[in-house]
């Protein structure tokens, strides 16, 4: 029992210090392409563009990922995921930069993206490597490696642009390949045991039986439409105080309190979960959000944007880890390749759809009707939860 203790400690820590590594990577793409795709695109207007073509290979490899980690396992999957996306993507970038070429480093970012969707699962690895009773946690330990990186993502950005003095923005991401090699290193010691392995022989059910089950459908809306809730008001609101007068440095430390209000709750969502039950952590989810609605709604001082965007990164953490621990349940092992896909594919298309519509619901609506206007989404869930609870269910074991 205590090699097995031991074992599934190293797995974890070994998933946990990868998940760092990929939010440095995300944050800095964040952080950076766009100023990099304004120095490099022939036309100013394309300067977003290698940040959405991160989005699209994201969008393009979330599926696929899922169906090939269950034909050759998590680790395999894993290592090329990161290889080809996260370091081959990194040099892509360092080279792009240096040559000055917009398209090159498009394609970086591409590859990045497909680094994004194999890395997405880690959250849904440590439930493959851990007992059934502490899935939650281990979900949650995970995602609160982003506390560490929204720390250290921020320091790259900024630190590592002295490592290449003729090219300063191609040092974060000369950087990013070092980690993603580090990240490869230790994806080749996680063991998964057999059980979070395909099994061979085992029946599957048809995606539609799966998908009517009350427990896929709550899992999905609360993660879907909590994350893309979450990413339109997050995308719109450095636009809404810029045009309200604040400065980029308050714009920064906004954003740098709504990342620790998305992760830093994760080190204890596992025992709320545990202690109160998934549902509460979801229904709690879905208050926090409607209560950022109203505190943005309250005024547009710095104590505002500050206030609700913490309270928005709380709600997505109750909804988005809520919701991945319950989808865990919906499925057996063989069926688990295609149920994390489609539930990851419908998150992410959402989330596409949310961050292009955030620009123009800002400007047609402004910050206060952009806010309203999530609240239907937000009820949507909620809808979704009590019909739950009126039929009686309850969340299976294992995801209480």
């Amino acid at each position: 029992m205590s090699q097995l203790l031991a074992a599934e400690k190293r797995n974890l820590s070994i998933l946990v210090l990868c998940q760092i590594i990929f939010m440095i990577v995300s944050i800095g793409v964040l952080t950076l392409s766009g100023v990099v795709g304004f120095q490099l695109s022939p036309d100013p207007a394309w300067a977003t563009l290698p940040i959405a073509m991160m989005m699209f290979g994201t969008l393009l490899t979330t599926l696929p990922a899922s169906l090939l980690m269950k034909a050759i396992g998590r680790r395999a999957g894993f290592m090329l995921g990161t290889g080809v996306g996260g370091l081959g993507g990194s040099v892509l970038c360092v080279l792009a930069i240096n040559a000055h070429s917009f398209w090159l480093f498009a394609l970086g970012n591409l590859l990045l993206g497909l680094y994004q969707g194999f890395a997405m699962y880690h959250r849904f690895a440590a439930a493959d490597v851990t007992r059934l009773e502490v899935r939650s946690k281990a979900i949650a330990w995970v995602m609160a490696a982003g506390v560490a990186a929204a720390f250290l993502g921020p320091w790259n950005t900024s630190l590592s642009q002295q490592l290449l003095a003729d090219q300063p923005l191609a040092g974060p991401y000369l950087v990013m390949t070092v980690l993603t090699g580090v990240a490869i290193v230790l994806l080749s010691r996680l063991r998964v045991p057999p059980s979070g392995e395909p099994r061979a022989g085992e029946v599957q059910r048809p995606m539609p039986q799966i998908a009517r089950q009350p427990a896929f459908i709550l899992a999905v809306s609360a993660a879907a439409i909590g994350y893309a809730v979450m990413l339109l008001v997050m995308t719109a609101t450095p636009l809404a105080m810029s045009a309200q007068g604040l400065a980029m440095h308050q714009v920064a430390q906004v954003m740098q309190w709504h990342v620790l209000g998305m992760f830093a709750p994760s080190f204890i969502t596992g025992h709320l979960i545990a202690r109160f039950g998934l549902l509460r952590v979801l229904f709690a989810g879905c208050l926090l959000l409607s209560t950022s609605v109203l505190v943005a709604l309250s005024g547009n001082q710095l104590v505002h944007f500050i206030a609700a965007l913490v309270l928005l990164g709380i709600g997505w953490n109750f909804l988005f880890i809520g919701g991945s621990s319950l989808l865990t349940q919906c499925h057996n092992e063989s069926e688990r390749g295609k149920v994390q896909g489609i539930n990851d594919l419908l998150i992410f298309s959402l989330v596409t759809l949310a961050s292009l519509l955030a620009g123009t619901l800002l400007h047609s609506l402004g910050w206060a009707g952009l806010n309203l206007a999530m609240l239907p989404a937000i009820g949507v869930v909620l809808l979704v939860l009590l019909l739950y609870r009126k039929l009686g269910l309850k969340a299976p074991s294992g995801a209480a």
